[in-house]
């Protein structure tokens, strides 16, 4: 019995310090604006088993290095000119996009690129919509080194300017046990970013068992979405892997156009060279080449990762260049087969589908909405769903 009640001793006095050193890296940096908390793991449809294996083993989670990086999610020392922050283009209120067709950085210069959702964002088998990070701690670094996102120099100029402030030595002292760094800045970014996860949709709850929870017109949806619509193929969804994306790449039609392969031809940039190119794919004509600018191989022209579906209707426009401003406006480009062009996805074909069918389709995305989202969610649904009957009266 003594021996066992040491041990409950040393592993109280364990969970103590965890705690402890939480609140003081939390106090240290209480002058940071707020970003949005970590989220619940008790929602319906969370893939625990899936969480647990997608955490990095070289960056375990820990509540002081979460609140560290939720500070600098939202520290906008870490940009030029003080000004921009990661919350600036993943906004917790609009899904954590900014809902602006491509984003805008310093001094107000606009990318080519949609924001996507950090929601969910864990779970991506690699980062940005060409996948040219392959961890959320890579993808973390381009946006502060990006000369139109935050327009920091070096590695070194942002390390000096956050060591510069007492609070934060203190903290990365508390968490990471040594000096700031660059490596451990994304670090601690990723590990915010791993709190964001967004499920409890109206749909989770339907395929939990409880039958009334989406109506009517979505289980119409969600057979066509298994069936003619074909969109399972690519948005695959599993009690596993809920996550309604198959984590590749697929030229879906709105990258098209002869240029296409004359702007393949003319890249005269390393691949391997990470800042490169992640200048081509944000700031040039290049940006619509999409994962080829990553592989080089002629197959990924015009390739663009498959977004995850959940909560579309709080993270509108889409595509990866914000081409589309409503649901119905993308269920209508699939519905023809996108625009052809000679890298178009096999999978992408004309479907046949009726406006009764796309209506269902968009009724079963509305479905993918958590909870905190609802209310902005029913308002955009509305405000699409009034723009798409204009478009068919020809108004």
């Amino acid at each position: 019995m003594p021996e066992n009640h040491s041990i409950a001793r040393a592993a109280l006095c364990a969970a103590l310090a965890i705690v402890a050193t939480a609140c003081a890296v939390a106090t240290t940096i209480r002058a940071s604006r707020s970003g949005a908390s970590p989220k619940s793991f008790n929602q319906i449809g969370f893939p625990a088993e899936l969480y647990a294996r997608s955490i990095p083993a070289d960056n375990p989670q820990t509540p002081a290095k979460i609140a560290l990086g939720q500070a600098l999610f939202v520290e906008q020392r870490l940009s030029a000119d003080n000004l921009q922050h990661c919350e600036g283009c993943h906004n917790y209120a609009l899904g954590f996009t900014d809902q602006k067709k491509t984003s805008v950085g310093i001094d107000k210069q606009t990318g080519r690129r949609n924001a996507p959702t950090i929601l969910n964002a864990m779970f991506n088998t690699s980062q940005f919509w060409d996948g040219r990070a392959a961890t959320l701690e890579d993808q973390a670094k381009s946006p502060i080194l990006n000369p139109i996102e935050m327009g920091m120099k070096s590695p070194d100029e942002v390390v000096a300017k956050i060591k510069a402030m007492p609070r934060y030595r203190e903290a990365f002292e508390r968490v990471f046990g040594r000096e700031v760094n660059f490596d451990d800045i994304a670090r601690a970014l990723a590990s915010y970013e791993r709190t964001q996860i967004s499920f409890d949709s109206p749909f989770d709850h339907y395929m939990a068992g409880e039958t009334g929870a989406i109506d009517e017109s979505a289980k119409r949806g969600w057979k066509i979405f298994n069936s003619t619509g074909r969109c399972i193929a690519c948005h695959a969804w599993s009690p596993e892997r809920p996550l309604f994306t198959d984590g590749r790449f697929h030229n879906v039609g709105v990258s098209s156009g002869a240029a296409l392969a004359h702007s393949a031809t003319a890249i005269r940039t390393d691949r391997d060279d990470s800042t490169q190119l992640d200048k081509l794919a944000t700031d040039s004509g290049m940006s619509d080449l999409g994962r080829y600018l990553v592989t080089r191989k002629p197959a990924d022209i015009g390739a663009f990762r498959t977004p995850d579906l959940r909560n579309l209707l709080v993270t509108e426009p889409y595509f990866h260049d914000g081409s589309a401003a409503t649901l119905w406006e993308v269920v209508a480009h699939f519905n023809r087969g996108g625009v052809h062009n000679p890298y178009l996805d096999s999978a992408i074909v004309p479907l046949d589908l009726s406006k009764s069918d796309e209506d269902d389709l968009v009724a079963f995305l509305a479905t993918l909405t958590s909870p905190e989202y609802q209310r902005p969610a029913k308002a955009e649904y509305d405000r699409q769903y009034q723009i798409s009957r204009e478009a068919v009266s020809g108004r």
